[in-house]
């Protein structure tokens, strides 16, 4: 982004142009892993992450996520024609919009909708770019949560939640989440509405199922869009987005707009791309209530593990009760004992070596916004470091860094030949390999804790 842009931002936030660049989410998004659209189908072999991210790296796939990374907001959306060099791609692509729109028809979408939509739309060579060339990064989680969860992202989250108090509190006695959770959602998705994406989304989805290669995913996508087109939530140019279709504040994919936005400020419009972002923070907590949110129960807390803990009790699958966790040794940083908040699993993002943390239910209900470990942990840890909470007190291991996705995959199939796993081997870090790699670790006669570290690959090697 050149820097008078940058610049332009910062004073319509006042903020200065230091402060507005350590605010702004990184080159990598600080969305590690695809947005669960209810109901999406399963995508091809191409998507390197599922639901069970790596503890160690917040990984950005070489296939598009769902929710793409966004760039700032402009008054006009980007709607730049492709700059293909043959007429047959036009030709193509306005056969597949006949057969579409049929489609579409056919799903109760009205021809005067499908006009307005498509009105100047064509083919979008930069969301193809990104789509087919997305490079693979990884990240450690404590890189990540450097950025995530910085000093300046803590103080905008502060300045925010003060600034939109009466709505918060208001929105947290109608939906029962704490005002600071969405809060640190939205600081993590759009750098609290600063970087809402600049796509045009019509043009985006058609684009992409066009191209062919999610045609009924993104299909799907696109005629949702079409739907809140048709509700007047929104008018076609304004839908803009991420260039993989997450819309607004919050980020929301067009299924989840239409299954969970919500109209709180009663203006009879669902608008979560207005800069007032009232609509946006009501409907992420209607989100986080739709799947089970529990008001006054903690994301997780950090612990302390006693000498001799047994770390075959770790991991997401283990759910015991406070009064379990206790007997065994387990503490508060300060010594205290855990409080009881119903079941609880012990989880060790970067091993042994690393933060502990005690998580309860409204973990896995954060992982319904973003089902990365990474993602969880940053809005759990910036929602209450927004509210007055300490920095996490324990270590990471720094000297570490995150396996790339053929490390990954090096990773199972030597565990494979060495007889500790039987599971795929789709560089996918998931329980499945951790319970492989905490195998092997007991075998050697290291701490088994099952992080699947550089240092297991080279003892494999």
């Amino acid at each position: 982004m050149r820097r008078s842009r940058l610049a332009l931002l910062a004073g319509a936030l006042g903020l200065a142009l230091p402060t507005l660049a350590a605010a702004l989410p990184p080159a990598t998004s600080l969305r590690p892993e695809m947005r669960p659209t209810p109901g999406a189908p399963t995508l091809p072999q191409l998507v390197t992450l599922s639901t069970q991210a790596t503890p160690l790296a917040v990984p950005r796939s070489i296939r598009p996520q769902l929710r793409g990374t966004p760039t700032l907001a402009r008054s006009t959306p980007d709607t730049t024609a492709a700059a293909t060099p043959a007429a047959a791609s036009d030709t193509d692509f306005s056969q597949w919009m006949q057969g579409f729109q049929s489609r579409a028809r056919a799903a109760g979408i009205a021809q005067a909708t499908l006009d307005r939509a498509f009105s100047g739309v064509s083919v979008q060579s930069r969301v193809l770019d990104r789509d087919r060339n997305q490079a693979e990064f990884s990240r450690a989680l404590w890189d990540y949560l450097d950025s995530a969860v910085s000093d300046t992202r803590v103080a905008n989250g502060r300045s925010a939640l003060d600034r939109h108090r009466d709505t918060l509190a208001r929105i947290e006695r109608r939906y029962g989440v704490e005002a600071e959770v969405v809060v640190a959602i939205w600081g993590l998705e759009s750098a609290y509405g600063a970087m809402r994406g600049d796509t045009d989304i019509i043009a985006a989805m058609a684009t992409l199922a066009y191209d062919g290669r999610r045609r009924d995913f993104f299909e799907d996508q696109l005629i949702a869009a079409l739907r809140i087109l048709q509700a007047g939530d929104v008018a076609p140019r304004q839908m803009t987005g991420s260039w993989a279709g997450a819309m607004g504040h919050t980020q929301f994919m067009p299924t989840s707009y239409l299954d969970h936005a919500v109209d709180f400020d009663g203006d009879g419009r669902r608008n979560i791309w207005s800069d007032d972002p009232v609509d946006a923070l009501a409907s992420t907590a209607n989100y986080l209530r739709h799947f089970g949110w529990t008001t006054g129960q903690p994301w997780g807390m950090e612990v302390r593990l006693p000498e001799g803990f047994d770390y075959s009790l770790t991991g997401e699958g283990v759910k015991r009760p406070a009064s379990f966790w206790n007997g065994q040794g387990v503490r508060l940083p300060d010594g205290g004992r855990i409080p009881d908040h119903g079941q609880a699993s012990i989880l060790l993002p970067a091993g042994h070596r690393g933060v502990a943390l005690v998580i309860f239910d409204n973990f896995h209900v954060i992982e319904r916004y973003n089902p990365a470990d990474a993602y969880v942990i940053a809005v759990g840890h910036l929602s209450d470091r927004i509210t007055g909470g300490a920095p996490f007190r324990g270590s990471w291991p720094r000297e570490d860094r995150a396996l790339t996705r053929a490390e990954r995959e090096e990773l199972q199939q030597r565990l494979t030949t060495a007889g500790f796993h039987r599971f795929n081997v789709d560089g996918i870090i998931g329980p499945q390999t951790i319970y492989s790699v905490r195998r092997f670790q007991a075998s050697i006669g290291w701490v088994p804790d099952g992080y699947a570290s550089l240092r297991v690959l080279e003892r494999l090697r």
